[in-house]
């Protein structure tokens, strides 16, 4: 998932801790050898082979590759089908019991995984001083960049203006928080945002995701009026499809996470050069929305009061 070139969608960390430089090189990535059980390697590239990971004052860009080796599953389907008609048939049973399927499902796998190529998958990422960049707002790989960071010292936590101001937890009587970092504050944000001059919810080919007590529901296109009523109605809004001067993006607002944003940059010679404006514009972004948290606080607290 990029963070220099095409739509970006980032999450954005606070860096606890890191070593001056950190050893990228600890946890470097290792493909998978021919022959061996090894079913997944994970571990740090650099953005360009041979380049290097500083890339400015305090600023480390790095690549995380995920390779994953796993059988085609439709061909695992029809090699079982073989397996047990073969079992039937040397045993004379019937049929083949769940154990016994189960196991020749493995053999299967077995069989076929030593025909099968690992599924790459790149999350770019970048130390930015006391900030830290990942180009993916998916929870799973998440998780696996920031345990590889562990392996070479680098720790880091979720950014989120209410983790920043330390502002105590609220419950919500409608959504569950169930991941690192999420609030319903950012919701509570999203709702007081509706009518805002600097940062708007897309109003023709808009998205949004709402909460009620009995349903998740979608909106799409010319949204705002459904948005409204529903708001009204004191539905939590999850996520939205925002505008903040020429730029689009989806907005997570449980996780405070960007998705899909769009950015339009120069000619560049090199990709670092890249890196910096797109960077720059992303931490544009998240400063508007952090700036708009804080003016929002007192009209977030007066909602509160009134329901």
């Amino acid at each position: 998932m990029a963070l220099i070139s095409g739509s970006a969608s980032v999450t954005r960390f606070n860096l606890v801790h890191a070593p001056e430089p950190p050893d990228f090189e600890r946890a470097a990535f290792h493909g998978i050898m021919a022959g061996s059980e090894v079913r997944e390697a994970v571990g740090f590239i650099p953005f360009e082979p041979g380049a290097p990971w500083e890339v400015g004052t305090r600023r480390y860009a790095f690549r995380v590759r995920i390779d994953k080796l796993r059988p085609d599953p439709i061909a695992v389907k029809e090699r079982l089908k073989l397996l047990v008609q073969t079992e039937m048939e040397e045993t004379g049973a019937p049929f083949v019991g769940p154990k016994k399927r189960k196991r020749l499902r493995e053999l299967a796998e077995e069989e076929l995984i030593v025909q099968s190529s690992p599924r790459s998958h790149i999350i770019e990422g970048c130390i930015d001083g006391d900030l830290v960049y990942v180009g993916s707002t998916a929870k799973a790989y998440l998780g696996t960049v920031l345990q590889l960071m562990r392996q070479i010292d680098v720790v880091a936590d979720y950014k989120t203006p209410w983790i920043d101001l330390d502002e105590p937890e609220v419950d919500g009587e409608i959504v569950e928080t169930t991941e690192p970092g999420q609030s319903i504050l950012g919701c509570r944000f999203l709702r007081n945002l509706l009518g805002d001059r600097d940062i708007m919810v897309e109003p023709e080919s808009g998205y949004v995701r709402l909460q009620t007590r009995d349903a998740r529901i979608t909106l799409t296109g010319a949204v705002l009026n459904d948005l409204r009523r529903y708001v009204e109605r004191d539905a939590e809004v999850l996520a939205a499809k925002l505008v903040a001067g020429e730029s689009g993006f989806r907005f997570d607002a449980l996780s405070w996470r960007i998705g899909s944003l769009r950015i339009e940059t120069g000619r560049h010679d090199h990709w670092t050069d890249l890196l910096d404006e797109r960077l720059e514009k992303i931490a544009d972004v998240y400063e508007l929305l952090d700036r708009k948290y804080s003016s929002l606080k007192p009209k977030a607290r007066r909602s509160e009061t009134q329901n």
